[in-house]
Parts: C-alpha cells; sequence; structure tokens
C-alpha cells in the first residue's frame, strides 16, 4: 500500500545523516530500561507475555494484531497508530533524535527504509533468523529491505505497476486493446484527444515515485548506494533513460494528451469517476484505494479493466513497483529478539494475508500467497471479472527485480516533484529537468558529507 501521497516537512531532519554523533540510534541497551507499552488499541490475549509496541496503519490492522496475539503464548503486540505513511514517519524521526519514544517495531515504506538504516534506526534481522522466512518472498522484494547480508525488515506488501483502464472509453473512441508500449500509449492518447475524448492519463507532480518507477523501467540506475560504504553514493539524473522519460511525459502534458493534477485529491477522483482520463497508470493496490474513495461503487462500476504497463522495449519487459509496506524492529527495542519475531510474523499468517487480499487493503508479496489457487484466479470484482492477478499483477511481482534507493529519499522526491511542476507548466524541457535535478540532488548530497561517485 502507498501512502505518502504529499511530500513532508521534515526533509532536513531525516536527510542530515553524516556526522552526527546522535545519529548512532541504539546500542543494544538503547531501551532496556523502557516501561512495559500500556497504550494499546487492541487487546492483550496474554499478560505476562512479552509485550511488542507496534505503529502501523493498515485499514485492518486490528484483526491483523488480534490473529497474532491469539496465536501467541510468549509475545504480544501492543499495536498503534502513530499516523498514516509520513505523519508517522515524522514523529519516528523525532523519536530517533530524541532517542527514546520509538516503537520496538514500526511499519515503513520501502523506499523509505535507507534514510533510517543509515542513522542506526533499525536492527539487522539477519541475526534474529530473518533468512528463514526469505524463501517466502520473491528476489525482488528482498532486495528492497536487504544490504548486503543485513536484513532491516520483513516485506508485506508491494506495488508491481500495471495500467488501468476504462473499458467505456476505450471503446467508445475505437482503442482496440490496450497499449503494449509507451509510443502506442501516446498514439492511443493522441486519437482520443482527435476524436475529442478524454485525456489518456495524468502527469501529477505529486506522486514522484511514479516518475521514478518509469524512469528505472526506461533503464534509469539514479542510485547507487551500499550501507557497508556510507560516505560514498553513486548518483546518475542526468542519464539519457531519465531525460527520455521526462521528455515523453512532459511533452504528452504539454500537447493536452494527459493531466497535470495532483492524484489522490477530490478533483482527481472525481475525474476518475466522471471519466475524464481514459487510464490510470498505477500498481496492484490501487483497485482498494479506489473503492475506498467511491470508485467502482456507482455508475462506472463494472467499466475498469487492467492491462500490463506499457513497455519500451517489449522484446526486454522491466517490470517496476510503486510502494509496498514492511515491519523494521527499531534499534530502541527492549527486546530485540521479541520485536524481530513480531516483524516477521506479524500480518504473515495465511487468516490476516487473505483478508488483506480479499479486501483490497493490500497485494501480498508472501510467495505462499500469490501462487495459492485461490489468490491466482481470483475474479476482481473491481475489474468486472477479469482475473487481474493470474493476467497482470503476479507475472509483474515475479519479475520486479528490486531497487536501490538513496539516504535522502523524501529529498530526492521533493526535488523532482518541483521539475514535475515546472514540466507541467511549460518552464523547462524534460532533458533540462533532468540535469537540473542531478545537479541539485549532487550539490545536496555533498553538503550532507557524501562523497559523490
Amino acid at each position: 500500500m502507498r501512502t505518502s501521497k504529499n511530500l513532508p516537512a521534515f526533509v532536513t531532519a531525516v536527510a542530515v545523516v553524516l556526522g552526527l554523533s546522535a545519529c548512532s540510534g541504539g546500542d543494544d541497551g538503547a531501551g532496556a530500561s523502557r516501561a512495559k507499552p500500556t497504550n494499546c488499541t487492541n487487546k492483550i490475549v496474554h499478560e505476562d507475555a512479552t509485550r511488542v509496541s507496534v505503529w502501523a496503519w493498515y485499514p485492518n490492522m486490528a484483526k491483523v494484531v488480534d490473529n497474532f496475539n491469539n496465536a501467541h503464548t510468549d509475545v504480544q503486540v501492543c499495536w498503534t497508530n502513530a499516523g498514516q505513511g509520513q505523519p508517522q514517519y515524522e514523529k519516528f524521526q523525532t523519536a530517533i533524535s530524541a532517542k527514546k519514544g520509538a516503537p520496538d517495531v514500526v511499519m515503513l515504506e520501502s523506499d523509505q527504509l535507507v534514510g533510517f538504516e543509515i542513522q542506526d534506526a533499525l536492527v539487522d534481522l539477519a541475526p534474529f533468523g530473518a533468512d528463514t522466512v526469505k524463501k517466502n518472498f520473491s528476489e525482488g522484494a528482498w532486495k528492497d529491505v536487504s544490504q548486503g547480508t543485513a536484513v532491516y525488515a520483513i516485506p508485506v506488501d508491494g506495488g508491481p505497476m500495471a495500467l488501468i483502464y476504462r473499458t467505456d472509453v476505450f471503446r467508445k473512441y475505437g482503442i482496440t486493446a490496450p497499449p503494449k508500449t509507451w509510443p502506442e500509449y501516446a498514439a492511443a492518447a493522441a486519437r482520443v484527444k482527435a476524436a475529442g475524448g478524454p485525456v489518456f492519463g495524468d502527469f501529477g507532480s505529486n506522486v514522484p515515485a511514479v516518475t521514478t518507477a518509469l524512469m528505472m523501467q526506461k533503464g534509469a540506475q539514479p542510485f547507487g548506494y551500499d550501507l557497508s560504504d556510507k560516505q560514498n553514493i553513486t548518483i546518475k539524473l542526468d542519464d539519457q533513460a531519465t531525460k527520455d522519460v521526462l521528455t515523453f511525459w512532459g511533452e504528452l502534458a504539454k500537447n493536452g494528451l494527459v493531466g497535470k493534477e495532483d492524484q489522490f485529491t477530490t478533483d482527481y477522483i472525481s475525474g476518475m469517476v466522471g471519466g475524464k482520463y481514459a487510464t490510470y497508470v498505477s500498481a496492484a493496490w490501487a483497485p482498494g484505494y479506489l473503492t475506498g474513495a467511491g470508485v467502482g461503487g456507482g455508475t462506472e462500476k463494472g467499466t475498469w479493466a487492467v492491462a500490463p504497463l506499457p513497455q519500451w522495449d517489449p522484446a526486454n519487459p522491466v517490470e517496476v513497483n510503486w510502494g509496498g509496506s514492511t515491519f523494521a524492529v527499531t534499534s530502541q527495542a527492549s527486546d530485540k529478539a521479541a520485536a524481530a519475531k513480531v516483524a516477521m510474523g506479524l500480518y504473515a499468517d495465511e487468516p490476516s494475508l487473505t483478508d488483506g487480499w480479499k479486501s483490497q487493503t493490500i497485494f501480498p508479496l508472501n510467495t505462499g500467497v500469490l501462487t495459492s489457487t485461490e489468490f491466482v484466479d481470483a475474479r476482481s470484482e473491481f475489474f468486472n471479472g477479469q482475473t487481474a492477478n493470474r493476467d497482470v499483477y503476479i507475472p509483474a511481482a515475479n519479475a520486479y527485480r528490486g531497487a536501490v534507493y538513496s539516504p535522502f529519499t523524501v529529498y530526492y522526491y521533493a526535488q523532482l516533484q518541483a521539475q514535475i511542476v515546472k514540466l507541467n507548466a511549460g518552464q523547462t524541457t524534460g532533458a533540462q529537468a533532468a540535469t537540473d535535478l542531478h545537479d541539485e540532488i549532487v550539490k545536496y548530497a555533498k553538503t550532507q558529507g557524501f562523497t559523490v561517485r
């Protein structure tokens, strides 16, 4: 599930990570004297068991926590919703800086992990048996939570990307099949516009993670970073692939073929409901989000379908991911072994995973679910009975190879967002936006003490 739809004000707090004595967030005794957590939203089933505090925001978290606590006599989860996405991250960052106040286990999106890892705020779970659950995840999902042999979180859900489209719009304007390539996408967009139809998609500035994923699909590798070598980072944002993607979407926006609205807003949702957009380039969690926002429950119900994400080179397809959350153990945890047990076991049982995907709360990354007949052959109500998992999302999830994120994802996203705003306003070109973005991120990295290679 993706939640960080708008960028927060704590950019600098997370990004200042080198040269600070305070960034060594926790020795093994950091939380040893902490009182037993009592501000639990949920019921504690076994009062004498070790209690592990958890911050998490999944919509069905109450049921997930109850499932865990009912199944364990030695450890119990004390759950609090400390905010959804970025509001929670701000609170976590405050706790890191204060060296107190963090939970034992925290939910983090995979693209945010490195920014907290570099502050020594997260525990390497490898010594606590993380490899015993590695087999439950794909190569790409595991790469997103790992640094070399270290494992800093356990994956739960992901966002393999695809092309959601309105069958009524396609039918009305003679688009007989969803585009398989991005040039086909642009051609279909031009055809619909020429016939007086709606914009084909949207290039919203507030979803820089989408643009980054599409850059990676084209072959860009924005960052190279290894936590074992904290001082050095590779930044490559002025490469041809990045320029090509920004140019492609900038030209679509300039020519009125796609919209320029921020996503996740009331206006955007109204547009989706009203047929203002022919397609939605999004992730496997999108149906759950859209139905929760009221889309798919009105007159447009039954009009949606999903197809694989268009490719640049169909002979060498590349699948990418948007979003996805994990459970990590914080360095302030009093009992790291118990916390690790929770991180590895929470939302990992069959009842919780099944409830998650059936309610469209998550797209699970657990291979036990991804290979189950019930999940594979499930017919999506949102997609009018289409076997979306089997046809689109599972192949995309299995083919995803993971990504390398920087220690300052939030700052990078903010700067990419600024460039997209300029692109949409006609104030820059895709090539210039890539160069300016590269220069800004390189400069920023150096001010934070990194050596840029």
